[in-house]
C-alpha cells in the first residue's frame, strides 16, 4: 500500500507541476526544473526503498534527468535573462548531449544483467528496426543538417549528435525489449518512457527544421511524460528484477508482432527510395543502399541461425532414435547409463561445455519428483551434486533410474543432472526430457525383471508393476495367462484375463506370428525390440501393440514367459499417414512421381521375368493455363481432381494412375499381352476426357471446362529400361501436342529423331537471333503486262552453323512458339528497309516502288510494334510509302478494334497493308470493305489449279473483280509457268510474283538484277 501511495503521490505531484508549467508560463523555468528534479528524486527514492542488486544504472537514470534539467535550465537562463534568441550552439548543449550516453549506459547494464552478451538472435532482431528507424532519422533529421550550407561545422556536428543519440538510445531499448523470458512491468514502464523521449525528440527536431519551435507547446508534454515514467519505473517493486543476475530464459522466438515489426523496418529503405525518386530528389541513395545491404546481411544472419537450429534439432532427433534402440537392448543399469551418456553427448551442440552426473538421493516429501526435466540452480542442489557440477550456474534435473516410493520412509530415486550454459539447456530441454523418459522406461523394465527374479512375493511384484502404463503378462506352458498387470484392463477393456488363452487377445491372422515370438523366446532367440501384432479389445476395436517376450520359466519366482505389450496404435497410424503423404499427391490423392517410379521399377522386373509388356502413358492437360488464368486456380485445382477421378474411374483399380506435375499425369499399364492393349488404354482415356467437365469454383458457382489431354504412349517392347521408357512417352506426348492436342501418339523411332531435332532448333533460336545467323532474301514482284520489277518481298532464311541454310518452313513455327519471332521480325524489318533505301539511292533502283515484309500475329501484337516501325523507317532513312506490311486474315479478324486502330495509324503515315495468303483463312470477303488494307495477295494454292479447275479459275476471277471494285491492288503469288501468267493477265490481275520471274535472291544478286534491268 505504501508503494502504491508513493506512485499516486508522485504522479499527482507531476500532474500539478505540469499544470503549473502550462498555466503560469511566467514561472515556466522554475516549474520545469522542478519537474525534472522531481523525477530524479523519485529514482533515488526508489533505489533507497527497493535496494536493487545493482544501483549504478539507476544512478545513471537519475543523472539523465538531472543532466536534462540542467540543459533546460541553462537554455532558459540564456533566453530569459541573457536575452539570446534561440541560442545554438550554447553551453546548454553539453548537458543535453550527456543525456544520451548515460541513458545508453543504463540500458546496456540492464541488458547485460538480464541476458548477458551471447543472445545473437535477439541482437539481430533489435538491429533490424534500429537500422530502419535510424535511416528515417538520417533522411528527415540528420541529412538536412548535413546539407545545410548556412550552418558551420560545429553547428552541424552538434545538430547531428542529437538524432544520433536518439538512434543509440533506440538501439539499446530495442535490445532490452528483445531479451527472452518474462518481462517485468518495470521494463514496460521504462520502455514506454524512453519511447516517449525518442518520439518527442523527433517531433522537436522536425519543428526545429521547419522553424516553428517554441517553448511551452504540446511537445513539452512528451518530456514531462519521460520524467514521470522514469520515476514511476524506479518506484515500482519490479525494478529490482532489472538488475538481477542473468536468469536462464528460452531462446528468442520470432512471434507475429516481432515479425511484423521487422518486416515494416525492412520496407523503410525501399519506401524512402521510391519517395525520393518520385520527388526527383535522390540525395540519400548511397545511405539507403548501405542500409538495405546491412538489413539484408542481418536477415541472412538470422536465417543462418534458424538453419543451424534446425540442423541441431535434426541431430538431436537422430540421437534420440539411436538412444531408444540402444536402451531397448541394454541389459543392465550400467549399459543404460552409458547409452544415456552417448545420447547426451550427441544432443549437446559440438564445442559446448557440459557436465552430466547421475546421483542417488533421498528427497523429503510424499512423492519423488517426476521424470520431466526441470531447470534448477546449481547452488540450490545438494553439496555433492553442486561440487560435481562446479563451473555452471544452471542444470536440468530429471529422475531417470527409477523413482519408487518406500511406504515406510521418504521418497527416493536415482537422478540425472545436465549442467551447461542456459541457452544450451533451453535448446536441449525437450530432447533431454524425452531421453530421460526413455531411460526411465528402459531401466524400469530391467528393475522389474530383477525384482521378479529376486522376490518370491507376488504381492510385492504386483505393487511394482501396477502403475506401469505397459501391459505385463505372465504366460504358462499352456499359453494361458497367469498374471496381467492392472494396465491390461485399460488397454484391452477386459477385467477377466487371468486363465484366458493368450491367443484370444490377438486377431486370428496374428496367431502364427505370436506362436513364432513365443517359440523364439523359449529358445533364447527373442528379438530385443519385439514385434508388432494386432490385438482385439473387448469392444471389438483393433489395437496395434508392440510385444516383447522373455523366458523366465527357470526362475522359480516367475515360472513363465513374460510378455510386455505397449499400445502403439496412434503412433502407427501417424506413421501410416506420413507414409501415405510421402507417396501420394496431396491434391488429387493419386500416386505421386516417387510411388509411380517405384511401381514402374517393380513392374519392369516382373515383365522381364514373365515376358509381359508394360506401358507408360504420359498425359498433359490441353490449355490448362487458360483455365487458371481465366477462371482462377481454385477452378484449376478442381479440374485436376476431376480429371484424376475420371481417369481412375475409366481404368479401374488395376492401373496405377499418378499425378507427376502441375497438369501432368501418368498411367502404368502392367501385364499387357501386346502394345496394342496399351494403345487401347490411351484411346479410352482420350475418349473419356473428351467430354466437358463441370467443376465448382469454391464460391457456389460452377463452370463447364475442357478436360482434354494429349497422351504419349511408350511400351517396354521398344524401350531398353524404365528411364528410356519414360523419355519415349514424354517425346510421344510432345508429338501429340504438336499434332493438334486431344489425341494420343505412340512413340516411334522416326518420331524420336524428328522431335529431338525440333527441340534442338527451338532451343537455339534465341541464340541464333543474338548471333546474327539470320539473313534476308528478296523475291521480285512484277507488273504482269510488262514484267517490270516494281517491288521486292523480304524473306528470312537461317544460316545454321551445322545444318546450313534453312527455309522458313523449318523454323518459323518454332519461333512463333517460343517468342523468338519478335526478334527475328524486327531484324528483317530493319535490314530490309536499310537495304531497300540503299537501292533506291541508285539509278537502277529508282523504278522500285516498295519492299514487302511479312509480320507475324505475335510480332504485331507485341506492345510498341507501331513505334518499332517508326524507328526502323527513321533509322533507314526510308519513306513510309516504300514499306508494305504483309499480315494474315486471322490477325485482322481477331482483336479487330485494337489491330485496326494500329493499321489505320500505319496507313496514316503512308505505310501500306497487304493481306497475305488471302482466301486460305477465315471467310473474310464481307469485311474487305471495312478493313484498313491496300493489297490482296492471292495464295499460291489458288494459282496452281487455275489451268485445270474451272472453280478455282472462277474464284480467282471473283477475287480480282472484287479487289478492283474495292480499289485494292492484287498480287498473285506462286506464278511458275507462262500459262499462269497469261491467264492472270487475261483476268485483269495487275501484279504477280513467283519462280517464273525470279527466286528469292541475296542482296548482291538483286543489285545485279536491277543494274542489268533483267525481265521475264
Amino acid at each position: 500500500m505504501l508503494l502504491r501511495t508513493a506512485h499516486g503521490r508522485f504522479v499527482a505531484w507531476m500532474l500539478v507541476l505540469a499544470t503549473a508549467f502550462y498555466v503560469f508560463p511566467q514561472f515556466s523555468m522554475y516549474t520545469w526544473a522542478a519537474i525534472g528534479l522531481s523525477g530524479a528524486v523519485a529514482v533515488l527514492t526508489g533505489v533507497r526503498l527497493h535496494r536493487p542488486s545493482r544501483r549504478l544504472p539507476w544512478w545513471l537514470l537519475a543523472g539523465v534527468l538531472v543532466s536534462f534539467t540542467a540543459g533546460d535550465t541553462t537554455y532558459n537562463v540564456l533566453v530569459d535573462y541573457l536575452h539570446r534568441d534561440n541560442p545554438f550552439p550554447s553551453l546548454a548543449d553539453l548537458p543535453y548531449l550527456a543525456v544520451y550516453p548515460m541513458l545508453a549506459a543504463a540500458l546496456l547494464i540492464f541488458i547485460r544483467a538480464r541476458s548477458g552478451s551471447g543472445n545473437r538472435a535477439a541482437l539481430l532482431d533489435a538491429l533490424l528496426p534500429t537500422l530502419g528507424l535510424g535511416l528515417l532519422s538520417w533522411v528527415f533529421l540528420i541529412a538536412p543538417y548535413v546539407r545545410d550550407t548556412d550552418l558551420g561545422a560545429l553547428e552541424k556536428l552538434i545538430s547531428v549528435c542529437y538524432p544520433l543519440g536518439d538512434v543509440l538510445a533506440l538501439a539499446m531499448l530495442l535490445r532490452l525489449l528483445t531479451v527472452p523470458g518474462h518481462r517485468p512491468r518495470a521494463i514496460t514502464i521504462l520502455g514506454v518512457g524512453v519511447a516517449g523521449l525518442l518520439v518527442t525528440d523527433v517531433l522537436y527536431g522536425l519543428r526545429q527544421l521547419a522553424g516553428t519551435w517554441s517553448t511551452g507547446g504540446p511537445i513539452d508534454a512528451g518530456w514531462v511524460f519521460f520524467y514521470t515514467a522514469i520515476g514511476v519505473c524506479a518506484l515500482h517493486p519490479s525494478m529490482t528484477r532489472l538488475t538481477l543476475d542473468r536468469q536462464p530464459g528460452p531462446p528468442a522466438q520470432a512471434g507475429g508482432r516481432r515479425i511484423l515489426l521487422m518486416s515494416v523496418a525492412a520496407l523503410i529503405a525501399p519506401v524512402l527510395l521510391v519517395v525520393e525518386d518520385l520527388r526527383d530528389e535522390l540525395h540519400d541513395g548511397l545511405i539507403i543502399a548501405v542500409a538495405c545491404g546491412s538489413m539484408f546481411l542481418i536477415v541472412i544472419g538470422r536465417i543462418v541461425d534458424l538453419l543451424r537450429a534446425q540442423r541441431e534439432a535434426g541431430a538431436r532427433e537422430r540421437a534420440l532414435r539411436e538412444a531408444g534402440s540402444t536402451l531397448v537392448a541394454a541389459a543392465s543399469e550400467r549399459d543404460a547409463a552409458d547409452a544415456l551418456r552417448r545420447a547426451v553427448a550427441a544432443l549437446v551442440p559440438p564445442g559446448e561445455p557440459y557436465q552430466l552426473f547421475f546421483a542417488g538421493e533421498t528427497f523429503t516429501g510424499d512423492t519423488a519428483p517426476g521424470h520431466l526435466a526441470e531447470l534448477v540452480r546449481v547452488a540450490d542442489l545438494p553439496a555433492k551434486v553442486a561440487a560435481e557440477l562446479g563451473g555452471f550456474d544452471s542444470a536440468l534435473h530429471a529422475v531417470v533410474l527409477g523413482a519408487g516410493k518406500d511406504p515406510a520412509g521418504p521418497a527416493t530415486g536415482k537422478h540425472a543432472y545436465l549442467a551447461a550454459a542456459p541457452e544450451c539447456l533451453h535448446s536441449v530441454r525437450p530432447s533431454f526430457d524425452a531421453l530421460m523418459a526413455q531411460g526411465a522406461l528402459a531401466i524400469g523394465r530391467m528393475d522389474l525383471t530383477d525384482q521378479i527374479s529376486r522376490r518370491s512375493s507376488e504381492d510385492y511384484f504386483r505393487t511394482l508393476v501396477q502403475s506401469a502404463s505397459d501391459v505385463i503378462l505372465i504366460v504358462g506352458d499352456d499359453q494361458r495367462i497367469r498374471y496381467a498387470s492392472p494396465s491390461a484392463e485399460h488397454v484391452f477393456g477386459e477385467t477377466r484375463l487371468v486363465g484366458a488363452p493368450l491367443s484370444g487377445l490377438f486377431a486370428g491372422i496374428e496367431h502364427a506370428d505370436l506362436a513364432d515370438l513365443l517359440s523364439r523366446a523359449g529358445q533364447g532367440r527373442g528379438r530385443p525390440d519385439g514385434v508388432d501384432l494386432t490385438a482385439v479389445r473387448a469392444d471389438g476395436r483393433l489395437l496395434q501393440v508392440e510385444c516383447g517376450c522373455r523366458d523366465l520359466r527357470d526362475d522359480p519366482t516367475v515360472n513363465g514367459l513374460v510378455l510386455t505389450l505397449r499400445d502403439v496404435t496412434e503412433r502407427r497410424r501417424l506413421e501410416d499417414d506420413l507414409t501415405h503423404q510421402a507417396f501420394h499427391d496431396g491434391l488429387t490423392g493419386l500416386a505421386n512421381r516417387v510411388l509411380f517410379q517405384n511401381r514402374l521399377e517393380h513392374a519392369a522386373v516382373r515383365a522381364e521375368n514373365d515376358g509381359s509388356v508394360i506401358g507408360v502413358l504420359f498425359l498433359d492437360l490441353d490449355d490448362f493455363k487458360e483455365v487458371n488464368d481465366t477462371l482462377g486456380h481454385a477452378v484449376g485445382d478442381q479440374l485436376l481432381i476431376a480429371v484424376g477421378e475420371r481417369i481412375t474411374r475409366t481404368l479401374g483399380p488395376m492401373f496405377t494412375v499418378a499425378r507427376t506435375g502441375g497438369d501432368e499425369f501418368a498411367v502404368l499399364v502392367e501385364q499387357a499381352n501386346s502394345p496394342s492393349e496399351v494403345d487401347d488404354v490411351a484411346a479410352r482415356i482420350v475418349a473419356s476426357l473428351g467430354a466437358p467437365i463441370e467443376v465448382g469454383d469454391g464460391a457456389g458457382g460452377t463452370h463447364v471446362v475442357s478436360g482434354a489431354v494429349s497422351v504419349g504412349v511408350a511400351t517396354s517392347a521398344e524401350a531398353a529400361g524404365t528411364s528410356e521408357l519414360q523419355r519415349q512417352a514424354d517425346l510421344a506426348m510432345y508429338v501429340a501436342k504438336g499434332d493438334g492436342k486431344n489425341s494420343w501418339r505412340r512413340y516411334r523411332t522416326d518420331v524420336h529423331s524428328g522431335v529431338v531435332e525440333r527441340l534442338e532448333l527451338r532451343a537455339s533460336l534465341h541464340e541464333a537471333a543474338a548471333a546474327g545467323q539470320f539473313v534476308v532474301r528478296y523475291q521480285p514482284m512484277v507488273e504482269l503486262d510488262g514484267a517490270h520489277v516494281v517491288g521486292l518481298e523480304a524473306l528470312v532464311r537461317w544460316e545454321h552453323p551445322v545444318r546450313g541454310l534453312l527455309g522458313p518452313d523449318q523454323f518459323i513455327d518454332l519461333a512463333e512458339e517460343n517468342g523468338a519471332i519478335v526478334a527475328i521480325g524486327n531484324f528483317v524489318l530493319r535490314e530490309a528497309l536499310r537495304t531497300f533505301s540503299a537501292w533506291r539511292g541508285t539509278a537502277a533502283g529508282q523504278a522500285l516502288r516498295y519492299v514487302s515484309i511479312n509480320v507475324s500475329a505475335r510480332q504485331f501484337r507485341t506492345p510498341g510494334f507501331v513505334d518499332q516501325v517508326r524507328d526502323a523507317l527513321a533509322a533507314a532513312g526510308a519513306r513510309p510509302e516504300w514499306l508494305v506490311l504483309e499480315i494474315t486474315e486471322s490477325l485482322v479478324l481477331r482483336d479487330a478494334e485494337k489491330v485496326w486502330a494500329d493499321l489505320r495509324e500505319l496507313r496514316s503515315w503512308g505505310v501500306r497493308i497487304a493481306i497475305d495468303d488471302f482466301g486460305t483463312g477465315y471467310s473474310s470477303l464481307s469485311y474487305l470493305r471495312q478493313m484498313p488494307v491496300d493489297i490482296l495477295k492471292i495464295d499460291k494454292s489458288f494459282i496452281d489449279d487455275i489451268l485445270h479447275s474451272a472453280e478455282q479459275l472462277a474464284l480467282v476471277e471473283a477475287i480480282v473483280h472484287l479487289a478492283r471494285t474495292l480499289k485494292l491492288a492484287v498480287v498473285a503469288e506462286g506464278i511458275e509457268y507462262q500459262e499462269h501468267h497469261d491467264v492472270l493477265l487475261r483476268l485483269g490481275c495487275p501484279y504477280g510474283q513467283g519462280y517464273l520471274f525470279g527466286r528469292p535472291l541475296p542482296p548482291a544478286e538483286v543489285s545485279v538484277l536491277l543494274a542489268t534491268a533483267v525481265g521475264v
